[in-house]
């Protein structure tokens, strides 16, 4: 097993745990530059599965150093943050990033997410719209659109449905992924081919070995399944339909091999933009990390 210590990379940020709906949450948050002004909007940074904060090393220093103030979180169970043993719906972890944007002191924030980190950034403006400025979404489409007929059965035949079949096994997912090489595969299956370097296997094979880190991933993917038709799960999608609208940029690889691009685009926003990264594919902000940064700052200097 690795210790949670192990995330902690040195870089152009400040390692922060900071309390927030009954848990400490682990957060990365970019230097300032000298004179940067104190009331520039906050952006906080959502990893997806199997991420951790790290996933946004090349967007933080880029987003501080344009004036914005930016924090990378380690969500509910992964990474240096807390995991108990409950909690692990997006009802739950949307409260724990409410919460984060609280105890840092802003008012509102910018909600940017990647992946399974982009289900709960569309969450937000619907749980939390109090604290949620703005919208981004990293390769993923609108939660209500993966609930729809059309898109759930282009889906059926897709890697991540058979990885989301997968998971709602009992712990042998979790053996998969810190015994043998889960992490990697799911990695190297979902990203563009040749993406994946041996320094990036190597820090999120460590990662996935944090104690009670595979667990906590798991229960988030089992919880997407497994609420449907319970009663949590049919507020939560009701939530959704009567979200607010707020301004949302979708982002998707043209090559995600974990949910395609053509069933992708589509979602509530005022403004909504919608963009593709072309050769790119699920892990946007690691494979493509100079686009993605561009389109972010184009973005925000656009909100209002």
């Amino acid at each position: 097993m690795t210790d949670a210590s192990a995330v902690l990379v040195d870089g152009p940020w400040e390692h922060r745990l900071v309390a927030a709906n009954g848990s400490r949450f682990h957060v990365a948050v970019g230097a300032t530059t000298p004179g940067a002004d104190d009331d520039a909007p906050w952006v906080i940074l959502l990893h997806g599965f199997p991420q951790h904060w790290w996933a946004w090393r090349h967007q933080i220093p880029a987003l501080a150093r344009a004036g914005y103030r930016v924090a990378a979180m380690d969500l509910r169970g992964t990474g240096a943050s807390d995991k108990p043993p409950q909690g692990y719906g997006l009802p739950t972890l949307a409260r724990d990033v409410a919460g984060v944007i609280r105890s840092l002191g802003a008012q509102d924030a910018v909600v940017v997410g990647q992946g399974a980190g982009g289900a709960l950034a569309w969450s937000m403006p619907a749980l939390h719209p109090g604290v949620t400025r703005a919208v981004a979404a990293l390769s993923a489409p609108h939660p209500l659109r993966m609930h729809s007929g059309t898109v759930a059965r282009a889906l059926l035949t897709t890697s991540a449905a058979r990885r989301l079949a997968f998971a709602q096994l009992p712990w042998f997912p979790e053996r998969q992924l810190t015994h043998r090489d889960l992490t990697t595969r799911l990695l190297g299956e979902w990203g563009a081919p040749g993406w994946l370097s041996a320094e990036e296997a190597r820090v999120y094979r460590e990662a996935a070995q944090v104690p009670f880190a595979a667990h906590s991933s798991m229960e988030t993917l089992r919880w997407l399944v497994r609420s449907t038709p319970r009663m949590d799960g049919r507020r939560y999608l009701a939530a959704l339909r009567a979200a607010p609208a707020v301004p949302v940029l979708q982002v998707h690889g043209t090559v995600d091999r974990c949910i395609p691009v053509r069933v992708a685009r589509g979602g509530p926003g005022a403004p909504y933009r919608f963009e593709t990264v072309v050769g790119a594919g699920h892990y946007l902000a690691e494979e493509a990390p100079e686009e993605v940064t561009a389109l972010l700052l184009d973005w925000l200097a656009d909100l209002p």
